[in-house]
């Protein structure tokens, strides 16, 4: 391979990882922040973005991302928020991956007190 070509596929590879992270917002970051999506991120651990999940970790409880928002904005930074419906879980969905909700399987199934 040449080394031009080389270099091109660099930048062209360079490019495409580039438009992958900037095409996902987190919703407590402080440059793209969304109130309600990030409150059931820290609740939930996690978001939805574009209809899949991404698990994340948040060190700190809601008030403290809004705080940060907060002073970003009264700094003059940017926000620039996601498309209307990005957070939205997909239709079918009705909690987080991985977290399970539930009665008490077989062992309370068909018990009655006094029976």
């Amino acid at each position: 391979m040449k080394k031009s070509t080389k270099v091109t596929l660099t930048v062209v590879a360079a490019v495409g990882l580039a438009s992958c992270g900037r095409s996902r917002r987190d919703p407590c970051d402080q440059g793209s922040f969304n109130e309600m999506a990030c409150q059931d991120a820290v609740r939930s651990g996690g978001y939805y973005y574009g209809g899949s999940w991404f698990p994340m970790m948040y060190r700190y409880p809601y008030p403290y991302y809004y705080d940060s928002y907060r002073t970003h904005v009264s700094r003059g930074g940017r926000v620039v928020a996601a498309p209307s419906g990005s957070y939205a879980r997909p239709s079918g969905s009705t909690s987080s991956p991985g977290v399970t909700h539930g009665g008490f399987g077989s062992t309370g199934a068909g018990h009655g007190v006094g029976g």
